[in-house]
């Protein structure tokens, strides 16, 4: 179990972290859709800290539980509020992206309480 949830929580803070990258560096995959939603561009950098942050709290939640589990948390709930984004946009085709990051931010934290 310990070593499925060292795999997992690295993998998954490589993903969120591509995704904070993608979002500081303007990648079109990212921002068309932020702009089409009509999330505000002044809010940009502060999703992508968001999720850098969760990233990083998840690699220190190797040595500190606590911060890994609020970290998990943060990702989880940060990404239910892109779910809910795009539900709102009327994007029913691009929901499946915000969830394909919740789902394995959920696995951590299911693995790190389980641990």
């Amino acid at each position: 179990m310990n070593t499925a949830y060292h795999i997992v929580g690295v993998v998954t803070a490589l993903w969120v972290g591509f995704s904070a990258y993608s979002i500081f560096t303007d990648q079109a995959f990212v921002v068309e859709p932020l702009v089409e939603y009509g999330v505000p561009r002044s809010w940009w950098t502060w999703l992508g800290t968001a999720k850098a942050a969760g990233a990083v709290g998840l690699l220190v939640g190797f040595f500190v539980p606590a911060i890994g589990i609020a970290a998990a948390i943060g990702v989880i709930l940060y990404f239910a509020g892109a779910v809910i984004t795009t539900i709102r946009a009327h994007s029913y085709k691009t929901t499946v992206y915000p969830v394909m990051y919740m789902a394995p931010a959920i696995a951590t934290l299911v693995l790190q309480v389980a641990r």
